[in-house]
C-alpha cells in the first residue's frame, strides 16, 4: 500500500464544511475531445461557482497513452522503462493544460501542474511506481487564492527527480491519494458509466446499478476484474476513509448539484446504515488471465518460494495459486498471471526456475478467465459457494481453480464459457432484483 505522511492523512470522516473541498477525476473518455474537455470545464465551473474548492485530476485524452507507447514499441519491442514513463507522462500534461485553458475560457481562474511540480513523490519502479507522499502546500495556496487546481493523474517523481508513472488506471489512484492528502470531503470519479453495476451490462443487460457499495466489496471487485476503478485507488480510499463516488461525465454538465450528488454509486463503509442487505452484491470477471502449471515439482519445504520468489522479484503479479496433493514425493504447482505478463513469466520459469527446482514439465493455458462472486453478506450465509459451483455445473462449465476469502469466491474456467457463467450466476443470485435495504 502507498503511504502518505502522517500530517497529510485523513484520520477518519471529516467534519462538514460550509465550503467543501472536492476532488474530481475525469477519465480518458471524458477528456476525449475538445468539446468533451469544454464540458468538463463547464461542470467544474459549476462546482466552483457554488463555492466549493475544486482539484481536478484528469487522464490523458482517450487513446493517447496507447498511441505514445505504440510509437516507442515501433522503435524497439522492449523500450527502456524510464523512457516509457517520460513519453507516457506527456499525455496527462497535455490534457491538464487544455482543461486549464478551457476553464479560463469559462472565466474561472485555473492552474495546472505536472506530478513533479506538486510534487507527487513515488518510488523508482518505472511504469508501476507507488506513491510515497504528496506535498499539498502548492495546491492549498492556489485553492486559497480562489483557483481551480489541475494535477496530472498517473504520474509523479522519484527521489532522483525522474518522472514516473503509476501503471494503467493510475489516474484513479492519483485522485484518491490527492483527496487523502488534502483531507477532501469527497472524491468524485467521473467516467463513461453512471456507477458500479452488479456486473458488466454489456455481458448481462439485466445488470443493476448499485446506489451504495462497501469499500471491501469494491476492493474485491476491482481486484477481480471490474474495470470501473483501479484497485490501488480503492485501497487508498479505504485506508484513509476517503468518501468516493463513481458517476458519469456524459450527463448534462449543468445538471443541478444536488441531483448530481444523488447519482452514481457511493463507495462507503460496511457499517453504513444505507448498505443494501445482499448476500452477493456483484459478479466480477477478467479475461486477462493465463494459467501456468509446473508438473512434477519436488514436494519439499520452500518449493513455493523457489517458484514464486523469482517471479515476484521480476515484478510479475501472481493471482490464484493451487498446489496439488503430493504423489510419490512430487506435486503439481499452478498459478495465474495477467496475460500481458505471461510471455515474460514463462521465459523466466524456463531460464531460471525449472532448472533450479527440477520440475518435470511446464504446462500453460492462455485461454482461461476468472469469474468471481462478491458480497459482504457471504460472511453470515452458508451455501453461497456451493450454489456457485452448482450453477456452473448445470451449465456444463468445468472449474479449474478455486480461491476464496470471507467475501468472495473466484474460479478459473475456460474463457469461452465466461459470459455464459456470468449470466447464469447473475440470475442464480437474484442480482437482477433490487435487494431490500437494511432496517
Amino acid at each position: 500500500y502507498e503511504v502518505l505522511p502522517v500530517n497529510t492523512l485523513a484520520a477518519g470522516p471529516q467534519p462538514e464544511y460550509e465550503m467543501s473541498l472536492i476532488v474530481h477525476k475525469y477519465g480518458g473518455t471524458s477528456m476525449g475531445s475538445v468539446e468533451r474537455i469544454r464540458n468538463v470545464a463547464r461542470r467544474v465551473a459549476k462546482w466552483h461557482a457554488a463555492g466549493h474548492q475544486v482539484v481536478v485530476v484528469p487522464s490523458a485524452m482517450a487513446g493517447e497513452t496507447n498511441r505514445l507507447l505504440g510509437l516507442a514499441r515501433e522503435i524497439t519491442p522492449q523500450p527502456d522503462a524510464r523512457e516509457l514513463d517520460m513519453i507516457a507522462a506527456t499525455g496527462e500534461q497535455a490534457s491538464s493544460g487544455l482543461l486549464a485553458i478551457a476553464l479560463q475560457a469559462e472565466g474561472v481562474a485555473a492552474r495546472s501542474y505536472a506530478g513533479w511540480q506538486v510534487p507527487v513523490r513515488t518510488d523508482s519502479s518505472f511504469t508501476k511506481a507507488r506513491i510515497t507522499s504528496i506535498d499539498d502546500a502548492r495546491i492549498r495556496g492556489d485553492l486559497d487564492a480562489g483557483r481551480v487546481v489541475i494535477v496530472t493523474g498517473f504520474q509523479g517523481v522519484d527521489p532522483d527527480g525522474h518522472i514516473t508513472t503509476l501503471g494503467r488506471g493510475g489516474s484513479d489512484t492519483s485522485a484518491v491519494a490527492v483527496a487523502a492528502a488534502l483531507k477532501a470531503d469527497e472524491c468524485l470519479i467521473y467516467t463513461d458509466v453512471d456507477g458500479v453495476y452488479t456486473t458488466d451490462p454489456r455481458v448481462v443487460p439485466e445488470a443493476r446499478r448499485m446506489a451504495v457499495v462497501s469499500f471491501e466489496e469494491m476492493l474485491e471487485m476491482a481486484s477481480l476484474g471490474s474495470k470501473v476503478l483501479q484497485i490501488r485507488s480503492v485501497e487508498f480510499a479505504g485506508k484513509y476513509r476517503v468518501p468516493t463516488r463513481v458517476l458519469s461525465s456524459l450527463t448534462d454538465p449543468l445538471i443541478p448539484l444536488d441531483e448530481e450528488m444523488r447519482s452514481g454509486t457511493l463507495i462507503t463503509f460496511e457499517e453504513d446504515e444505507k448498505m443494501e442487505a445482499a448476500v452477493v452484491s456483484g459478479i466480477a470477471f477478467s479475461r486477462d488471465e493465463a494459467k501456468i502449471t509446473l508438473l512434477g515439482v519436488p514436494d519439499k519445504p520452500g518449493i513455493a518460494f523457489s517458484i514464486l520468489g523469482p517471479v515476484a522479484a521480476a515484478n510479475i503479479d501472481v493471482d490464484m495459486i493451487v498446489q496439488n496433493q503430493s504423489v510419490a514425493g512430487t506435486t503439481d504447482f499452478s498459478f495465474t498471471v495477467n496475460r500481458n505478463e505471461f510471455a515474460r513469466a514463462v521465459d523466466l520459469l524456463k531460464r531460471e526456475v525449472i532448472p533450479a527446482v527440477g520440475a518435470r514439465e511446464l504446462s500453460t493455458d492462455e485461454k482461461v478467465a476468472k469469474v468471481s462472486i462478491v458480497g459482504i453478506g457471504m460472511r453470515s450465509h452458508v451455501g453461497v459457494a456451493s450454489l456457485m459451483f452448482q450453477t456452473l455445473s448445470q451449465e456444463g462449465i468445468n472449474i479449474q481453480m478455486i480461491s476464496t476469502s470471507e467475501i468472495k469466491t473466484s474460479v478459473i474456467i475456460d474463457d469461452k464459457y465466461m459470459e455464459l457463467g456470468v449470466r447464469a450466476l447473475h440470475k442464480a443470485f437474484g442480482l437482477d432484483q433490487a435487494p431490500a435495504a437494511k432496517a
